[in-house]
């Protein structure tokens, strides 16, 4: 069963909160010199910032989606994975390429998102763009057999 606009959202909610904590934790980690001196590091703090959050974002993306799993720590949570057109497990590639993807989706004023609702599959433009689509499969139990 293809997953719906709202359970995909509450996924991505989740992945923000593991993402940007995750994030400010190795940033602190790694990088705690700027705190004693700041002024020093103030000009270089945004571009290391931002870019090492969207290589973060991008490792964890592409990582969790072509792994075992099939999905991100947000999708897993809520039964949901990624699959290419024929229900297989994708690539890193492949993976790359929907992360990617996603900053079309986000240049077309959110349109690439609102997709969702009218398309067959439930896709996004970056799933359509990566031929990609996002299933849900609730968990069975062993009664139910």
């Amino acid at each position: 069963m293809y997953s719906g606009p709202f359970r995909r959202f509450f996924a991505y909610m989740i992945d923000c909160t593991v993402l940007i904590g995750g994030y400010m934790f190795l940033a602190f980690v790694f990088g705690y010199s700027w705190i004693s001196n700041p002024l020093l590091h103030l000009p270089m703090f945004g571009i290391w910032y931002f870019s090492g959050i969207f290589c973060f974002a991008w490792a964890y993306f592409a990582l969790f989606e072509s792994s075992k799993w099939q999905a991100t720590i947000g999708k897993r949570a809520l039964n949901l994975k990624v699959v290419d057109l024929e229900g297989r497990r994708i690539s890193f590639l492949r993976a790359t390429g929907r992360f990617f993807s996603q900053i079309l989706t986000r240049f077309t004023l959110l349109i690439g998102y609102l997709m969702i609702f009218w398309t067959k599959k439930k896709q996004t433009l970056h799933d359509k763009m990566s031929s990609t689509v996002v299933i849900y499969q609730p968990e069975t139990t062993a009664t139910e057999e």
